[in-house]
Order: C-alpha cells, then sequence, then structure tokens
C-alpha cells in the first residue's frame, strides 16, 4: 500500500457534494449536474414567484370579479416551447457525456473483473504469471473485518488486496459475475458497471492523478451485500511495472 489515508477519497459523514474526481468522465459528471443545478434553481425561482403572484391576486378582496377565461392560446404555447428548448439545451451536453462514457480508446491495460458472494475476484489479462503454466495475475480481494483494521485504516472500505492501476493511461474493465447481479462502482472514478452472470460489460477508465479510491457493490446482491468493498491503488507508471514485475515472480 504507497498511499495512507490522508490521499484516499471516500465517502464522510454528513457528505453532501461528490468525492474529488480524478477522471475525465466524473469531471463531466461534475459539471453536467453543476448546470443541472443552474436551470433547476431559475426554474424553482420562476415557479415559486408565480404561485406567490397567483395568491396575492386572485383573491376575493383583490379579484371579486372572476374572469371567464379558460386557456389562452399564446400562453399555452409558451409553457410547451419554453420546457422543449430547455430539454435540448440538457440533451446535448448529457449525450456527448454518455457517448464518451462508452467510447474506448485504445486501451494499454485489461482489467477483468468478476463478482462473487461476497468478494471480488481481479485478472490481469494482458501478463503472464507463470509461463510454463500460461497464467495470467489473478487474485481475491475481501474486506478486511473490522477486528482486524489498522489504526487509519476504513472500516467496511479495506481491503486485503487492492487493485493497482498506473494513472494517465487507458484501461479497460471488462466486467461479468459468477453467481448472482452485482454493481462495479468507484465514485470518484465515474464508474458504475453492472457485473451480470453470463455476460462481458465493459467500461473504460483514465486516472489522472494518483491516489486511492474506495468505491462498493451497488447491486444488492444477497446477505453480504454492503460487505464488498473495492480499493483502486493509482500509482505512476512505474511502481506499477514494478508491482506488476513482482506479481509476475510469485
Amino acid at each position: 500500500m504507497l498511499f495512507n489515508k490522508a490521499f484516499a477519497e471516500h465517502a464522510t459523514p454528513w457528505q453532501l457534494y461528490f468525492q474529488d474526481t480524478a477522471t475525465p468522465i466524473m469531471e463531466g459528471i461534475v459539471n453536467l449536474h453543476n448546470d443541472l443545478i443552474f436551470f433547476l434553481i431559475i426554474i424553482a425561482i420562476f415557479v415559486l414567484w408565480m404561485l406567490i403572484r397567483t395568491l396575492m391576486i386572485h383573491t376575493r378582496a383583490n379579484n371579486p370579479v372572476a374572469s371567464n377565461v379558460t386557456h389562452g392560446t399564446a400562453i399555452e404555447i409558451v409553457w410547451t416551447v419554453t420546457p422543449s428548448l430547455i430539454l435540448m439545451m440538457v440533451a446535448i451536453p448529457s449525450f456527448a457525456l454518455l457517448y464518451s462514457m462508452d467510447e474506448m480508446v485504445d486501451p494499454v491495460i485489461t482489467l477483468k473483473i468478476i463478482g462473487h458472494q461476497w468478494y471480488w475476484s481481479y485478472e490481469y489479462s494482458d501478463y503472464l504469471a507463470n509461463q510454463k503454466l500460461n497464467k495470467s495475475i489473478n487474485y481475491d480481494s475481501y474486506m478486511i473485518p473490522e477486528e482486524d483494521l489498522e489504526l487509519g485504516q476504513l472500516r467496511l472500505l479495506e481491503v486485503d488486496n487492492r487493485v493497482l492501476l498506473p494513472v494517465r493511461s487507458h484501461i479497460r474493465a471488462v466486467v461479468t459475475a459468477a453467481d448472482v447481479l452485482h454493481s462495479w462502482a468507484v465514485p470518484s472514478l465515474g464508474v458504475k458497471i453492472d457485473a451480470v452472470p453470463g455476460r462481458l460489460n465493459q467500461i473504460g477508465m483514465f486516472i489522472k492523478r494518483e491516489g486511492v479510491f474506495y468505491g462498493q457493490c451497488s447491486e444488492i446482491c444477497g446477505v453480504n451485500h454492503g460487505f464488498m468493498p473495492i480499493v483502486i491503488e493509482a500509482v505512476n507508471l512505474k511502481n506499477y511495472i514494478d508491482w506488476i514485475n513482482t506479481k509476475s515472480l510469485v
């Protein structure tokens, strides 16, 4: 473990906003969220103003004679066209973000992820741990029980075997499950993908900075659903190569 808690990205008590971003995709998600909140605030203020004005004007004291007008063509056109224009403004950046999330840019590393009840298995398919047996690097990752935690480690989030990935490299994660539905999710990386038995799903990652990023299974998968965390440790390329060489010699 090359990093301690000070470099970790994880949920904190009473947290109301996103974790710090570490990938371009997560940056896009946060920026889209902020843009949508701007529109929502404007709409909420306008609707609140309309309700207050309606309550003030349409009272017996201010308007003793009720109007006979039941509808107006102009106002109906306005309140139909305006939301449509707002949706079009929102759709353009959201579609661009959705397509970029599915885009796979010449990955240099393929990480295979398998969900089990209740732990994760990881396989680095590009490297051989044993040349004679033609076996790739693979290992299981279990949550560390609370009684075995060391000082500074996070309850329900630490694992015995972290996933090491290099920064500034295009990575392809191939996700599946061995038994039931799981979901591999790491908020700081903007990753959340279902692990489906008998099916391979894939997602791309490009981690921009070093650090430790925590996630958890986000699909209710059984009694121990809350006890299969994910820990990604992003390191520089040299440390990653050294780690791969160490794993290959085991």
